[in-house]
């Protein structure tokens, strides 16, 4: 019997009594937040973790519990540096690990930026677009030839792909006017996809990807945004929710942030999330454009799941990083 897991799960809840012994997993952006507690929880259960970071220096103080459980249950931690926001970096990153040659039984894509102002990566690109989907377009693919049979990709989406779809004919707003929470929405949308497109290429060699919405917590990530600006929105949100009789805003944990991505890499069946959105630890409903969703709802927009739309992004990210996958 399967066990059902919902929004209030943890990490150790969806991995007990699960043993990853012999498991090699690479997880992006372990220097804080839900990167740190992915990684612990599957070092902890014996996985050999590879993360990366940008700032290694930070990545070695955050990381100091990993080493402390994988060492406690025969797990390990490995760091490696890589910025997604330079393709250079990404490809070194790359490089190294084909390099080396050791397989992987899942990447989890879970490094990003939210709301940043209007800035470029080094290779030009809006930095949203560019370090949530574009790095991560280039590692993956250049590394997929490591993923075994039986292997995943998750990639960290969010349910603020709601606010736009990707735009494939201005991706580094250069004709539309920048806003900062619809260049997220784009990169977000934009994750889910790769993982379409990544899915449908990669089956047949029993290779499954999903994207997955952590859920809404209070890390790192959100530390562009003007704190006095979060608040009134929350307060807005916390008014109107109580209007319609409805309960608060269901801020998660960091161990229940972190269970959707392990679950969907190392616990649910492949065919329950191939090519699929999920949330709380199950497939995500999918909700027409026409259909308002609360921010307190569940559920996919029909456009981030458009398999014509998949290939079109993924022929323009081709076109965009100049490679071919």
């Amino acid at each position: 019997m399967v066990e059902t897991f919902g929004a209030a799960s943890t990490t150790e809840d969806v991995l007990s009594g699960i043993d990853l012994h012999g498991k090699r997993i690479l997880v992006t952006g372990v220097s804080a937040g839900i990167g740190v507690e992915t990684a612990r929880s599957l070092a902890a259960h014996g996985a050999n973790v590879i993360g990366t970071a940008r700032d290694l220096a930070k990545a070695e103080g955050a990381t100091a519990q990993i080493r402390k459980d994988a060492a406690a249950n025969g797990g390990s931690l490995e760091l490696v540096e890589l910025d997604l926001a330079n393709l250079a970096s990404v490809r070194n990153c790359a490089d190294q690990l084909v390099r080396k040659g050791e397989p992987f039984d899942a990447i989890i894509a879970n490094a990003g930026v939210m709301a940043t102002p209007f800035i470029h990566t080094t290779d030009h690109f809006e930095m949203q677009f560019g370090t949530n989907h574009l790095g991560h377009f280039v590692l993956v693919n250049r590394i997929a030839k490591l993923l075994r049979a039986g292997g995943r990709l998750v990639n960290l989406a969010s349910s603020g792909h709601r606010f736009s779809n990707v735009n494939l004919d201005d991706p580094n707003f250069e004709m539309t006017p920048y806003d900062p929470f619809l260049a997220y929405g784009r990169s977000k949308t934009a994750n889910i996809l790769f993982a379409v497109a990544f899915d449908r290429r990669y089956r047949a060699r029993d290779i499954r990807a999903a994207a997955v919405h952590p859920g809404v917590i209070q890390t790192e990530l959100g530390r562009h945004m003007d704190p006095a600006m979060v608040k009134a929105m929350m307060d807005q949100l916390e008014k109107q929710l109580a209007a319609e009789g409805k309960r608060s805003f269901p801020w998660k944990t960091i161990p229940q942030g972190a269970a959707t991505s392990i679950w969907a890499a190392v616990v649910a069946p492949a065919g329950e999330i191939g090519g699929k959105y999920c949330e709380n630890c199950h497939e995500g409903q999918v909700v027409r454009e026409d259909i308002a969703i609360s921010p307190t709802s569940e559920g996919v927009r029909v456009y981030a799941l458009d398999p014509n739309a998949a290939e079109a992004l993924w022929r323009k990210s081709e076109e965009m990083v100049g490679e071919s996958f």
